[in-house]
């Protein structure tokens, strides 16, 4: 994202909460009116994906799976809100 003329880059983390919220439909509003423009419910949501996301991929890690089976969503079906 840029800031000021300046190019800030995100944490990988930052990344999948961006990825996340364009999944579920609200990236739009997320540039419209930032991250606390979204519900409670919106960003518990976002939250709960990213953690569990995390969790998925130190799994596959530690059973000696690629880090990309676990960053293409890990079969995860997500219903928009």
């Amino acid at each position: 994202m840029k800031k000021s003329g300046n190019y800030v880059p995100m944490s990988a983390e930052e990344r999948l909460k961006y990825e996340i919220a364009e999944e579920l439909g609200l990236l739009e509003r997320v540039s419209q009116v930032g991250w606390g423009g979204l519900s409670t419910v919106e960003t518990g949501r976002i939250g709960g994906l990213v953690r569990a996301r995390k969790k998925d991929a130190a799994h596959s890690l530690s059973a000696g799976e690629g880090p990309s089976s676990a960053a293409a969503g890990g079969g995860h079906h997500f219903q928009e809100l």
